[in-house]
């Protein structure tokens, strides 16, 4: 079939109306006349893939990657990077608009970073294909749970990303080559680690297939046996992975298993740029949710009187904690709490906040806002990982609690991908 492709869907398919209903179609770009083929049809909405471009959209490139078509990875490699962003840009300024009934009084020029090997952490698949003889290593198929078969990944970090192939061989090698589902990446600014999923426990010979494999390449070399509290290294006998923020003189150490943001360089200029917004001054006391091991905090305690961190998961806290000792922090303090319950009567909520600064998961921070209006902080810097729901949120503060939005941008954190990290400065009015 033949269409003309109107806009880009919030996952970076190409949008477009046959027959009066709305088709989703891989591969295509706005303004765009593709031939397409049907691979999927529902009552509301159809989906396709693009055969044949036929009047191609001036942003349009060769996709670096030799697997694009396939793996579910990437999906705007097609789109030129500077499109990409302004695709993103929009695509946030809209949600504000259309979901939150808010709009920004200004909309912050773009964080952009490194574009290739940026992606510091990841979970490729691994599987034994019968029908191929061999061990596939890597992402998944686009719209399917098939492992893509790839030789390199050009967004993964080059210790990881050129060794793709290197990886599923090493697992082939090994006697319990069925029972690797999963290998996870972290990557600090000196170490990479690999994390190796086994459902059955491993011979002494697989381990030492392992430990070789980590003393020839230097990644260090974990081992998953069951959940993620049963991670434990294997090779070399000691580990530590780590990042800096050289602006504030910090160093944070963190485990493989741990939340930390894969595109290290850009995280350093979205802190920089929050704590740019935030304005925290020597006589303030700010609080931060969902802090993490302290990405936020640690900075914000270089500059404000006191901080407060908070945050879901009892190791991210324990962590946080020990990066301040670390790093010679005393005004600062880190609770354990479940921010989507009632923490209002919550002894770290006492004593007032000159500032807040929020970055929570992908369902956003509905249920914490009426208790984060209610401490009538003169400032609240709100950084994201979903604009639906950040739009939603936004539209919360400035609807139901008196904030008004003085400023909104993204950050490409995930760039080739239809990912959007945003951030947004609210202030009381």
């Amino acid at each position: 079939m033949q269409a003309h492709i109107e806009s880009l869907s919030h996952d970076g398919r190409g949008v477009a109306r046959v027959d009066g209903k709305v088709t989703f179609i891989d591969g295509a770009l706005p303004g765009e006349t593709v031939m397409f083929r049907y691979t999927g049809r529902r009552r509301s909405n159809d989906e396709g893939s693009v055969v044949e471009v036929m009047n191609a959209s001036p942003d349009r490139v060769t996709p670096r990657c030799a697997h694009f078509d396939r793996c579910g990875g990437c999906s705007l490699q097609h789109l030129e990077p500077e499109a990409q962003v302004a695709a993103k840009q929009q695509m946030l300024v809209e949600q504000l608009l259309r979901i939150g009934k808010v709009e920004a009084r200004q909309i912050l020029p773009p964080l952009i970073g490194p574009r290739w090997g940026y992606r510091h952490k990841a979970r490729l698949g691994v599987r034994f294909v019968r029908g191929k003889g061999r061990v596939l290593a890597g992402f998944r198929e686009k719209h399917s749970g098939f492992i893509v078969d790839m030789q390199r990944c050009e967004v993964l970090h080059p210790a990881i990303g050129e060794r793709i192939q290197d990886i599923a061989t090493l697992v082939q090698s090994l006697q319990a080559c069925r029972l690797v589902p999963q290998v996870e990446v972290a990557v600090g600014d000196t170490v990479a680690a690999l994390i190796f999923r086994h459902l059955e426990p491993l011979c002494d010979e697989d381990c030492a297939r392992l430990s070789a494999f980590g003393e020839q390449t230097g990644l260090h070399i974990y081992l998953q046996p069951k959940g993620p509290d049963s991670v434990h290294l294997l090779w070399p006998e000691q580990s530590r992975l780590s990042y800096r923020q050289p602006d504030f003189d910090l160093e944070f150490v963190f485990l493989p298993t741990d939340f930390t943001q894969v595109n290290t360089e850009l995280n350093r200029e979205m802190v920089r740029q929050a704590l740019a917004l935030l304005e925290p001054w020597p006589e303030d006391r700010v609080l931060d949710l969902f802090c993490g091991i302290g990405n936020f905090s640690l900075p914000l305690a270089r500059q404000a009187g006191e901080v407060v961190g908070v945050e879901g998961d009892a190791g991210l806290v324990q962590r946080a904690g020990e990066n301040a000792v670390r790093n010679g922090l005393e005004n600062i303090a880190f609770h354990v709490a479940d921010l989507t319950q009632d923490t209002a009567r919550a002894s770290w909520g006492t004593g007032g906040f000159d500032k807040i600064l929020l970055d929570p998961p992908r369902s956003g921070a509905l249920e914490i806002l009426p208790q984060l209006a209610a401490l009538q902080a003169g400032r609240i810097v709100y950084v994201s990982c979903n604009p639906a729901t950040l739009a939603r949120d936004a539209g919360e503060l400035v609807n139901r609690h008196g904030y008004r939005l003085l400023s909104a941008g993204v950050m490409d954190m995930f760039p080739h991908t239809a990912h959007v990290e945003s951030v947004a400065l609210f202030e009381r009015c």
